[in-house]
């Protein structure tokens, strides 16, 4: 979760910019750099590590220039590096930017054909050099910005500087977010309301899919096939803006819709899209004969989903505990096993207390945890991050999906260094993974199907949701997030299950909510929403556009995007969570803070 920011200012903006990157650390980030447009030309100061090395940097080499953007990088595409600090730049352009271009490389080696020099290992730089030779054409740039972003895939953020347009600064957003504050004469644009919080409080959030230009005249904003679009401006306190929740009625909105940048940043602590390689910080899982997964709740089916994965592609053999049952059955244990805890705090009282007492056995412990100075993550021999953010709402989402992708990329690892999987495939399977921020945000779009599923659900006292394979924990993980934010009783069942016990809940009262998409294991589950239907029962099938074309007649359809196997689990993840969030909404829940939750369990 790079930083971004832009100024179209009326004084020299580089030490303004460098103050908002500095409210952007909380992100983090391996190095920092500003732009500026001013007499004609583009000039750029860059530096690694800490801003402090950029600010000494600008004091030996001052930026004039009212108009500006900056950036806090966090690599991806390259290894930290001046060279690889942002803004990239290319020509008359210079670009900063958030997230990943999945087809950068084709990109660029079309680029490189036609004569275009690349000086860094970034992905942005291709964005650059599209922009500038759209500009070759004799457009304008709000036009040439336009059409370069048409050629790219993925989830992103970006701001633009044109040499020559020195009070425009552009910017678009897609499955990353960008906001635009309004201010005395001057026009700002950033990641957050945080970024923009010394110059501003009136701020625009725009929507997935924006583009917008600002000037000293405002904002033009464009959705996303370019159509003039208007936006609410919103008052945001500096004191909220860490915590705001835009224009999301509730942080469980925001957070959902969070998810393609949390998942970005998360995969980037494992994938180099570069190499084409995936590692395991700290851990080689060739030493490693069994893992056990200990955890509770959310991040228990984020386990589970884990254990599917890690078997699978790694031929690892994988058990997922319930924390709060581990010890207490005194397990056995395995002399070259490691125990792996996922925690979204770091804090979880059964959690920890299940890592202390393998810990105490002997046994090598890990963390997958999302606050990486918790006590987890302090006690474990490996700790394995996500950088989901800060997690408002006790419902998690988020910090699931960023759990699920940082476990698809480690069991990707695992099946390289046990010799399960050569590089060709380890590089296929790294890139379908870098898919999955661009299908979550596609996914957050198609809410078509919203409103007249979740008012079939509200009405509903018991719904179960069905699965197979990573669709199972899936389903259990709808289930759980139904009946914590709006009170329904819901039950999790793997689809197979059924005729063995909770067929004989099915009637015209009860929603079966299926995760289905269009894999091997399609027409088994099928079958069952037939034996559902012939019952009576209402069926909500959740899957693709393939699997929509098979659907049994009687059946609900709710069509996620197309994707792999791989990431089925995080795509198909978003439809169950906003199932839950709009039916909560309904019966007019306490969506953020549901009745006897905590966000922490830090005590057994």
């Amino acid at each position: 979760m790079c930083g971004i920011i832009g100024i179209v200012g009326s004084s020299p903006v580089s030490s303004r910019l460098v103050d908002s990157l500095r409210r952007l650390e909380y992100r983090g980030y391996d190095s920092a750099g500003v732009a500026v447009a001013a007499n004609g030309r583009l000039e750029r100061r860059r530096a690694e590590g800490k801003l402090r090395n950029l600010e000494a940097l600008l004091v030996e080499q001052p930026l004039p220039g009212t108009t500006g953007i900056g950036h806090t990088r966090w690599a991806t595409h390259g290894a930290p590096s001046v060279r690889n600090a942002h803004p990239q730049m290319a020509g008359r352009v210079a670009v900063v930017h958030n997230g990943i271009i999945e087809n950068f490389a084709p990109l660029k080696a079309e680029l490189i054909a036609e004569g275009r020099r690349f000086e860094s290992d970034t992905d942005t730089e291709v964005i650059a050099h599209l922009i500038d030779r759209e500009l070759s054409g004799d457009v304008d740039p709000l036009t040439a910005f336009q059409a370069a972003l048409g050629r790219v895939t993925g989830a992103y953020a970006v701001a633009v500087l044109i040499q020559g347009e020195e009070t425009l600064v552009l910017g678009a957003r897609r499955g990353s977010p960008l906001v635009v504050g309004e201010g005395q004469g001057e026009m700002f644009i950033g990641s957050d309301a945080l970024a923009l919080g010394p110059f501003t409080n009136r701020i625009v959030y725009l929507e997935e899919g924006d583009s917008v230009a600002i000037d000293h005249r405002g904002a033009r904003i464009f959705d996303r096939d370019n159509v003039a679009a208007s936006r609410p401006v919103r008052v945001v306190s500096a004191a909220s803006a860490l915590v705001e929740k835009g224009n999301y009625r509730h942080f469980m909105e925001k957070e959902i819709h969070d998810q393609p940048d949390a998942c970005q940043h998360t995969l980037s602590a494992y994938i180099d899209p570069i190499t084409a390689t995936v590692s395991s910080p700290g851990m080689d899982f060739a030493t490693v004969d069994r893992l056990m997964i200990v955890a509770c709740g959310t991040a228990s089916y984020a386990g589970m989903i884990g254990r599917y994965l890690f078997e699978s592609l790694a031929g690892l053999p994988t058990e997922v505990e319930i924390a709060s049952e581990f010890r207490y059955r005194d397990p056995a244990l395995y002399p070259g096993a490691l125990c792996l805890a996922i925690s979204q705090s770091g804090e979880t009282a059964d959690t920890l207390a299940a890592l202390r007492w393998c810990k105490a056995r002997g046994i090598t412990t890990a963390a997958l945890v999302n606050s990486h100075e918790s006590t987890m993550a302090r006690e474990v021999d490996v700790m394995f991050p996500t950088h989901a953010g800060p997690e408002i709402g006790v419902a998690s989402t988020k910090a699931f999906t960023s759990q699920v992708a940082a476990l698809t990329a480690l069991a990707i690892a695992a099946a390289r260094q046990r010799g399960r999987i050569d590089a060709a495939e380890e590089a296929r399977l790294a890139a379908l993974l870098l898919e999955a921020p661009r299908l979550i945000a596609d996914a957050i779009l198609d809410d078509g199907w919203i409103l007249p599923v979740a008012q079939e659900i509200a009405k509903a006292r018991d719904v179960l949701y069905l699965g197979r394979g990573a669709m199972f924990p899936l389903a259990l993980e709808g289930a759980l997030k139904l009946k914590e934010i709006s009170y329904i009783h819901a039950e999790g069942y793997a689809a197979g299950e059924l005729k063995h016990g909770p067929i004989a809940l099915v009637d015209e009262a009860t929603p079966i909510i299926v995760i289905a998409p269009s894999d091997a294991l399609y027409d088994k589950t099928s079958s069952n929403m037939s034996e559902v239907i012939a019952r009576g029962g209402r069926v909500v099938l959740i899957t693709d556009a393939k699997g929509a074309s098979h659907a049994p007649d009687g059946a609900t359809v709710v069509i996620a995007p197309a994707c792999d196997p791989l990431i089925a689990p995080l795509v198909f993840a978003v439809p169950i969570q906003v199932i839950a969030y709009q039916v909560a909404v309904l019966k007019g829940a306490d969506v953020d803070q549901p009745r006897n939750l905590a966000k922490s369990v830090t005590v057994e």
